[in-house]
């Protein structure tokens, strides 16, 4: 049976910017020096869901490549223009975990940097790719606090095969002083922590499911969820990968023909809003813009 939405709540939809060549299963398939060689669809795509979520009124954090804004600057100012939060997603889309320490800090430099020339407002927040940030390299938050950032959503508090942290808190919580982690939403049940917070797992449960997860976590445990999801998952018409396993053939196109509407429908069943304004508070968001124009 369907729990009632918990309006009360705000829930916090958050978008991972890249495109569907960049995903990290298809890295051993596509090599990035023919990034620029593939048709690039992001720019679409993004403006479908900034259409969505304008109809449904409601605003979002968008963690955007730096790869992504140098070539599309527009596409970042509509997302600034939306009302909807800038954050960063690093600029290449490079695991941390596969990083040293002076790459990590080129990379989320270099992306925070380029994001706010051009969106012209404090990026705050970080969220690695495939939630690589774990128990090998925490040293990863004190480089973000170094760089500027003052949240980061990057350690998935699940059993993975490709990423996760399962004995980390389940709730925002501060890794250091001045930065909070505030990691994507998971259920617990039966001893486990369980994905309730969109991508593969959206499309593949039925959405009452879904839907009923999300809802616990905000009525029982009173907790504001996190929600992801990537362009290229609203998009049935990307371009096929050829030669890829069965594992990640399923895992990338599994309902993607789907996701759009189940989308929509979430939007409609549960209050959304913006990272830093639910975990931040408008004030400091202001603040940290105002610092960030003044330098």
């Amino acid at each position: 049976m369907l729990m009632p939405t918990q309006r009360g709540t705000r829930n916090a939809m958050t978008i991972d910017v890249e495109d569907y060549f960049q995903v990290s299963a298809f890295a051993p398939y596509i090599k990035r020096s023919d990034w620029d060689s593939r048709e690039c669809r992001v720019e679409r795509n993004v403006q479908r869901i900034l259409a969505l979520l304008a109809k449904e009124g409601k605003q979002a954090t968008f963690f955007t490549l730096g790869w992504v804004a140098e070539r599309y600057p527009q596409l970042v100012r509509d997302i600034v223009a939306g009302g909807h939060e800038l954050a960063s997603h690093g600029y290449g889309h490079q695991r941390a975990s596969d990083l040293t320490r002076e790459e990590f800090a080129d990379d989320v430099g270099r992306a925070k940097q380029l994001l706010e020339d051009i969106g012209g407002q404090a990026v705050l927040g970080y969220r690695a790719p495939s939630f690589s940030i774990g128990t090998g390299n925490l040293w990863a938050f004190d480089v973000l606090l170094e760089q500027g950032y003052r949240y980061s959503s990057s350690v998935y508090p699940v059993k993975h095969d490709h990423y996760g942290m399962p004995d980390a808190p389940r709730f925002a919580y501060p890794v250091r002083e001045g930065l909070l982690e505030i990691p994507p939403t998971t259920l617990r049940l039966a001893g486990r922590n369980l994905p309730s917070s969109g991508g593969g797992y959206f499309r593949l449960l039925p959405y009452a499911l879904s839907r009923w997860m999300v809802g616990r976590v905000n009525q029982a445990e009173q907790q504001s969820a996190i929600f992801y999801f990537h362009p290229w998952e609203i998009d049935a018409g990307q371009p096929r990968v050829e030669g890829i396993d069965a594992k990640t053939r399923f895992r990338h196109y599994v309902n993607i023909e789907r996701m759009e509407g189940r989308i929509a429908q979430l939007l409609r069943d549960f209050d959304w809003g913006r990272m830093d304004e639910i975990f931040l508070g408008r004030r400091a968001q202001a603040l940290a813009t105002l610092a960030a124009a003044a330098r």
